[in-house]
C-alpha cells in the first residue's frame, strides 16, 4: 500500500494540476485520491494525453470498475471491440473484465478523469513509469 499525509477521514483539497505527477511517455496521469485517502474503496486520477497519441495499449481489470468522465478534448475509448470518443462532460462506465484502453485521436491535448473501484491503482504507477521510460 502507498501511504500518503492524508487519510480516509480528512478533506482532500486539490488545485487544477495538483496531485502526484506520473509522466507516461506522451501520457501524464495526475492522482487526486488513492489508497489510504479513500480507505481503498476507490481512486480518482486525471488521465492527459498529447495530441495524436496512444493510450497504455488494450488491458483489463480483473476486479475493477473504471469510470471516465471527459474533461477536455476528445479521448477515444476502447470497450470491447468499439472505440467511443468520449468529449467534455461524457460519462463512460467500463465493468470489470472488459478488455480497454484510450488514445487521442485529435489534434488537440486531451484530459479524463478517472475512479478506479475498489482504489489502489497507483501503487502500479512507478512501474508503469518505468516501463515508459524504458520502452520510448
Amino acid at each position: 500500500m502507498m501511504k500518503h499525509k492524508h487519510n480516509e477521514t480528512d478533506k482532500l483539497h486539490l488545485k487544477s494540476g495538483e496531485g502526484r505527477v506520473y509522466s507516461c511517455g506522451t501520457m501524464t496521469a495526475i492522482f487526486k485520491a488513492d489508497e489510504n485517502e479513500t480507505a481503498e474503496r476507490y481512486s480518482i486520477s486525471e488521465w492527459w494525453l498529447d495530441p495524436n497519441s496512444g493510450g497504455p495499449g488494450p488491458h483489463q481489470h480483473e476486479d475493477n470498475d473504471e469510470v471516465f468522465y471527459g474533461i477536455e478534448g476528445t479521448t477515444s475509448i476502447l470497450v470491447g471491440d468499439n472505440w467511443i470518443d468520449v468529449g467534455k462532460g461524457d460519462f463512460l462506465r467500463i465493468p470489470a473484465k472488459t478488455i480497454h484502453d484510450f488514445a487521442n485521436r485529435t489534434d488537440r491535448k486531451s484530459g479524463i478523469l478517472n475512479f478506479f473501484i475498489p482504489g489502489g491503482f497507483e501503487r502500479n504507477m512507478p512501474s508503469i513509469v518505468k516501463w515508459f521510460e524504458d520502452n520510448e
